[in-house]
């Protein structure tokens, strides 16, 4: 009796294969849903990190229209930098908005350098971008701070730099808008249209281009009543030019993307472009009566303080857009699980481009004279810029019309091999 409960204890445990290969599997199935989590959450966060760094470019932008407007007075401690010149004045109005934009883009180009090879959300810069908050924070704080110390020539190469800068920024702004009317041209009237869909897409193309035909008529009554008026007649008629010239060839049979869904939202914009151009001329225009008045008043603050709302959302929007900056034959590829949720490098580089202008906004491209108290963007450069600006997104969405032809075009006329040819 007691020999075989000894036997039985000594006996070894026998396990079937069948529950080896449970228990493999189960741990599988654990570490892959550990994993998913893991990957859900810091996807999230870097969600979430996106409107941080937006918030961070909001503040930047107050506080550059506080040192150009106010800090004069507020601040004493600055004219003891003696890169700031005597009574502080290199540090105030344009040359201080320079240098709060120059910390700005510092900051923001350091975040791009250091994330733009960013493909996995387990690689360490990953957690760069999304956490290290104090730290980053230290650095902005640095940046901005030593801003104040460069002298003034190398504040004034960066102005110029950053026209440039400015010009860029605008140039992928208008690609991102262009590529958000398409996709919502194609989302409301795809190829296979169904009565719902292709219904709506014609009563808002009827809706965009009653609104471009009454803002066509409101610019020329309040802004080009008297033959005095000549340019911003020129203006508004160019505009109108634009918006047949867009229609006509946008209902071509030829075009892929064809319909007045897409042109109609394109007219509206370029008559908004219009319009911010003739109202962004000197307040002192005889032809532009409505243009920011000299007194401050509520209307006025209003309009400045939803000027940099516009500015930081056209500067979030961009930078959360890197797919339409793709290129074609990787648009299609399949987003794996681990892949990061956009590119942290572009976003960084959308900022870094956004600092730069958002000063050209608000010393109005001009680094010579300051501006007003409460203006952003007036004068008569940056009226020319919204016109260039108007023209361009026209021409850009143009081509994105016509591409598919001349290169459809371009392929017909290359000689197609012989059979001879061929065959050696």
């Amino acid at each position: 009796m007691n020999g075989s409960a000894e036997a039985t204890r000594t006996r070894p445990l026998q396990i079937s294969p069948g529950d080896l290969e449970a228990a493999h599997l189960d741990e599988l199935i654990m570490e892959i849903e550990q994993r998913s989590l893991y990957y859900y959450q810091e996807k999230n966060k870097s969600l979430r990190a996106r409107y941080t760094y937006g918030t961070i470019f909001l503040i930047i932008n107050l506080c550059a229209w506080f040192i150009r407007d106010y800090a004069q007075k507020a601040l004493a401690l600055l004219p003891y930098v003696s890169s700031c010149g005597p009574e502080g004045s290199r540090c105030f109005h344009t040359l201080g908005v320079l240098r709060v934009s120059l910390g700005c883009f510092i900051f923001y180009f350091v975040m791009f350098l250091s994330t733009w090879n960013t493909m996995k959300l387990h690689e360490a810069q990953n957690s760069w971008h999304s956490d290290n908050w104090i730290f980053k924070f230290f650095l902005l704080v640095i940046v901005m701070v030593a801003s104040f110390f460069i002298p003034q020539l190398y504040i004034q190469i960066y102005g110029e730099i950053a026209r440039v800068g400015a010009g860029i920024f605008l140039g992928l702004q208008l690609v991102s808008v262009i590529e958000f009317i398409t996709w919502w041209n194609n989302y409301w009237m795809p190829q296979n249209q169904s009565k719902q869909s292709c219904s709506f897409g014609l009563v808002m193309s009827i809706v965009f281009y009653i609104g471009s035909v009454c803002g066509i008529a409101v610019m020329y009554y309040f802004y080009g009543a008297s033959t005095a008026c000549g340019l911003n007649i020129f203006f508004i008629s160019w505009t109108v030019i634009l918006l047949i010239v867009m229609m006509v060839i946008s209902l071509h049979s030829k075009v892929k993307n064809r319909g007045l869904l897409s042109s109609g939202i394109m007219a509206s914009y370029i008559v908004f472009l219009c319009w911010s151009a003739i109202r962004s001329e000197p307040s002192h225009t005889k032809c532009n009566a409505h243009t920011q008045n000299s007194h401050t008043d509520w209307t006025t603050i209003l309009s400045f303080l939803i000027a940099i709302g516009a500015i930081v959302m056209a500067t979030f929007s961009t930078g959360i857009d890197s797919e339409s900056f793709r290129f074609e034959f990787r648009k299609d590829e399949a987003k794996e699980e681990d892949d990061i949720p956009y590119s942290y490098g572009f976003f960084h580089l959308v900022f870094s481009l956004g600092a730069m202008y958002f000063a050209m906004l608000f010393i109005s491209w001009n680094l010579s004279h300051s501006t007003e108290k409460w203006s952003i963007d007036v004068g008569w450069t940056s009226t020319w810029v919204k016109i260039v600006n108007e023209w361009f997104a026209a021409a850009i969405y143009l081509w994105k019309l016509i591409a598919p032809i001349v290169r459809q075009h371009r392929v017909h006329e290359q000689p197609q091999p012989t059979a001879a040819e061929v065959h050696r």
